[in-house]
């Protein structure tokens, strides 16, 4: 008995060979557009998706994937583009082609100006948002490691070393790169993001501090999420704050002079999160589960 209902599909990290035809035998070509009829879609196309990014000129959802994430494994690192109902709008929007690209295991993300920041090891990577095209690389010599990245509306770009030595570091638009902060209050920072005033908030792995400090790097307010072990954050423009913990699976919620509340828990690896504003949502990948989580605030 033949079903006429609608098809979707789960893909694993890469694309194979299927049944002995290439993929581009069956229309299909890495980095371009779904071709689908309107009764498929397509979910999945990660591989330890650590954040993700709201692009809010496509109204589409950016997540970087990892590839072999082993020592001494090629470079093959990848971004694939979302639709907001969760299906694959893209896969291997940045990746199909490696001609020009060096993208290894990028972690966390940003968009400012129409501009793609990627952490990818010691490097800072930009890519052009209405093409994927690499446009530079900002390499800081003396760390192993970035995990995630806020950039200011001038391209100025703070990034966190989670790894000893424990430190945020700042990267200006020529390329010069500093401490921005050294050792504790740090513990393992993490998420990287800037309030309505300009100011850089900081979560930590190693406590529940949500951290705010000013341009100078001065401490102005600590405050508490309800678990330690962060990963992601988000500030809303009111100044609303939320927190996701990768160790204990949740999402604290902190309002502007109030103690943390959870709006959502049992999330396996909750990482680095993004906020799509207009349907009042935020998104959250999954490393090793190769997943995004949607979170529906209202």
């Amino acid at each position: 008995m033949r079903c006429n209902v609608p098809t979707t599909i789960a893909l694993s990290a890469f694309l194979t060979i299927i049944g002995g035809v290439s993929v581009e035998a069956q229309g299909f070509t890495p980095g371009e557009p779904l071709d689908l009829w309107s009764n498929t879609r397509v979910y999945g196309g990660f591989n330890f998706a650590e954040s993700c990014s709201y692009d809010p000129i496509r109204d589409l959802y950016v997540v970087p994937s990892a590839g072999d994430r082993s020592e001494g494994a090629p470079d093959d690192g990848y971004v694939s583009l979302v639709n907001p109902d969760g299906s694959a709008h893209t896969l291997q929007w940045i990746g199909a082609s490696r001609e020009g690209l060096t993208l290894s295991n990028p972690l966390g993300g940003d968009i400012v100006n129409d501009v793609l920041y990627l952490a990818d090891g010691n490097v800072i990577r930009s890519f052009d948002m209405r093409s994927g095209r690499p446009l530079g690389n900002a390499l800081v010599s003396d760390m192993t490691r970035f995990n995630d990245v806020a950039v200011a509306p001038d391209a100025t770009i703070y990034a966190s070393h989670t790894r000893d030595p424990e430190r945020v570091y700042r990267i200006r638009p020529d390329g010069s790169s500093s401490v921005f902060i050294d050792g504790a209050p740090l513990s393992q920072p993490n998420g990287v993001a800037f309030d309505p005033d300009g100011n850089i908030v900081v979560v930590n792995i190693g406590s529940d501090d949500v951290l705010t400090f000013s341009t100078s790097g001065r401490l102005l307010r600590t405050e508490h999420a309800v678990d330690p072990g962060n990963d992601g954050l988000v500030i809303l423009p009111d100044g609303t704050k939320y927190v996701s913990s990768v160790r204990n699976g949740s999402v604290s919620r902190i309002r502007p002079g109030m103690d943390a509340e959870l709006v959502a828990s049992g999330i396996p690896s909750a990482a680095s999160m993004c906020y799509d504003p207009r349907r009042s949502r935020l998104m959250i990948p999954m490393n090793p589960w190769n997943a995004l989580a949607f979170i529906e605030l209202n």
